[in-house]
């Protein structure tokens, strides 16, 4: 028989709180319901500053093609595509903001069923994946992705084609435009003036900006020296940047899954330390799927995950079962 009271609070033991299936159906749908009021119209007030979260998304990109001398620029290949670009972002980044809520709903559900020794493990493993999470995120933009889109934009530039050249003149004749070559910007420019950098591969122009007092300085890469045009899609590097968190998130939670399995009798810090080479090896394989096919990329994405794993070692001997357990149940003593 269903216990018709609702639930305000969690059962100090799951079986004098018992729910038909028809109960349980119902829980879930008000869960799911109540996870929905945060995301959804989080992801609407998100839409009102798409083309700022889409900057702040292209910011790498623009860094990495600007060193490279190339215009900071993307393309959209179609009329709707930044428009579902922009639902698209709005739409994760919503979901990632109401995590925490969610994990709350998530909690709320499966609770009840868990006997009071189990929920204290729960209170340290959300808080954790919450905190991991977010140095995961960071980590992937102020430091992986920079550095990734370095070496493939260095591998790209590798492909030459042969040089034209002609003899060098002793004077340029008189109706020949002359443009200087300046190894940085002039501290004032005109309206008009253009100029080449110190290597000779970027052209830079001066043109009116929206102040009065002010011009703005555009720039496009003179592509005669290589083959392949480093001209990216939007939507193509945003899946890209998507993928790449998607896969730095999951893996940042490692720590947390060894601690789970200390707990559960599973794992332990001897047995760990005696399977480095294979959590090595593990390490290799999962970053291979998760980064772009080059060496440099999977080394960033090996080096990280594989110190999450020595500091799962450390969670694991630091936390076992009992100490956690005996720290909640004192606290819920003094309560």
């Amino acid at each position: 028989m269903s216990d018709p009271r609702p639930r305000t609070h969690m059962p100090d033991d799951p079986s004098d709180y018992t729910m038909s299936l028809g109960d349980h159906i119902d829980e879930l749908r008000k869960r799911v319901m109540l996870g929905l009021i945060v995301p959804l119209p989080l992801s609407i007030l998100l839409f009102f500053i798409a083309n700022v979260l889409v900057e702040w998304i292209l910011l790498p990109l623009q860094h990495v093609q600007l060193a490279w001398g190339f215009p900071p620029q993307v393309q959209v290949l179609s009329p709707p595509e930044f428009l579902l670009l922009e639902l698209k972002l709005c739409i994760v980044l919503a979901l990632v903001l109401s995590l925490p809520w969610l994990l709350y709903q998530t909690w709320r559900f499966v609770g009840p069923g868990l006997y009071p020794r189990e929920r204290r493990f729960v209170y340290l493993l959300l808080p954790g994946s919450f905190v991991l999470t977010i140095i995961g995120i960071t980590v992937m933009y102020f430091v992986m992705l920079p550095l990734m889109l370095q070496v493939l934009m260095l591998i790209t530039r590798g492909v030459d084609v042969p040089a034209q050249t002609l003899p060098l003149a002793a004077a340029a004749p008189d109706s020949a435009i002359v443009l200087p070559m300046m190894e940085s910007p002039p501290t004032e420019a005109v309206p008009g003036q253009a100029w080449l950098d110190g290597t000779g591969t970027t052209l830079r122009v001066a043109v009116p900006a929206e102040t009065p007092d002010e011009v703005q300085i555009l720039q496009t890469s003179l592509h005669g020296r290589t083959a392949v045009s480093q001209v990216f899609q939007l939507s193509s590097y945003v899946n890209f940047v998507l993928a790449l968190l998607l896969g730095v998130s999951i893996a940042f939670q490692l720590p947390l899954v060894m601690l789970l399995g200390g707990w559960l009798g599973l794992l332990d810090a001897p047995k760990l330390r005696s399977k480095r080479r294979w959590a090595l090896l593990a390490c290799g394989i999962v970053s291979a799927i998760t980064t772009p096919a080059d060496v440099f990329s999977m080394l960033l994405m090996l080096l990280p995950l594989y110190g999450l794993y020595e500091f799962g070692i450390l969670l694991v001997a630091w936390l076992p079962a009992h100490r956690v357990a005996g720290r909640a149940s004192d606290a819920d003593e003094a309560a």
